[in-house]
């Protein structure tokens, strides 16, 4: 694979990403101390708390403080249109149902996007005092090592992580897939927060990963890191990854894992 040319500025907004995840990171944990006001979004499973507003609020005044002409897709604020050419996509708290239940696999998530191309991200597991980060033509990181993927396996003996979509429609489709996909892998882990879980295919800890009806903000910094760990990520039928699907896996394993996805619709729909 050719080398990737870095964007000019590609490693300090990498820094700021970094800054920006563990600032917020410490304010959600923080946060696990207080009483939790939940509610539901569009699914009773689909729940927001004050924290995740509080931690989105810290997030936007911070870069707006040092960067006030960029843009700005936050999943509880909505859109912010910039005049700089960089969007900043942030997830405040991936794996909401994870931290009010207090299970610590949650993550805040940035990415940094110019032209809409990811070129830096930072995801922050602050129950974990765990950071990726990663900058376009950079490499990928978990705090000061540098990732790089899994090694390589065949289908029968991966492990695999997914997750589940909030329409109870999609979430029957999905169970049918894991009924198909199950027998022709090792075993599955479903942790409920796609951010982290594309980091552990970038950290080595699964072999692959895939989830329907994602958001960007769910994998947006976390696709940069699987990247730069030398991962591969797919939306499947010869599509990038997307709201429709997105799968990763380590490169010896990426052909046969996105083949059998596509076998078995895990995208949800038939190619045309």
């Amino acid at each position: 694979m050719d080398p990737v040319t870095s964007p000019p500025g590609a490693a300090e907004l990498a820094e700021f990403a970094v800054e920006l995840a563990q600032g917020a990171g410490r304010l959600v944990q923080a946060g696990r101390q207080t009483t939790l006001a939940v509610s539901a979004k569009s699914t009773a499973s689909d729940l927001v708390t004050q924290v995740d507003r509080q931690s989105e609020r810290w997030l936007v005044e911070h870069i707006l403080a040092r960067r006030p002409e960029d843009g700005i897709l936050g999943e509880e604020g909505g859109e912010r249109p910039g005049r700089s050419g960089v969007r900043w996509v942030l997830d405040p708290i991936d794996g909401t149902v994870n931290f009010v239940l207090g299970l610590p696999f949650y993550a805040v998530s940035v990415a940094a996007e110019i032209d809409a191309t990811v070129v830096a991200g930072a995801v922050c597991n602050p129950a974990a005092a765990e950071t990726y980060w990663a900058w376009l033509g950079g490499g990928a990181y978990l705090g000061d090592t540098r990732l790089a993927g899994p090694g390589t396996t065949e289908l029968a003996a991966a492990v695999v992580g997914t997750g589940f979509g909030y329409d109870a429609a999609h979430r029957g489709r999905q169970a049918e897939v894991l009924v198909r996909l199950l027998p022709r892998m090792a075993d599955l882990r479903r942790f409920g927060a796609a951010s982290l879980e594309i980091c552990n295919v970038a950290a080595g800890r699964l072999d692959g990963f895939f989830e329907a009806a994602l958001n960007r903000w769910d994998y947006a910094a976390a696709s940069l890191v699987a990247t730069e760990a030398g991962c591969v990520t797919s939306g499947l039928h010869g599509r990038p990854g997307s709201a429709q699907l997105f799968a990763v896996a380590g490169r010896g394993l990426a052909e046969a894992f996105f083949a059998e996805l596509e076998g078995v619709g895990a995208d949800l729909t038939r190619p045309g």
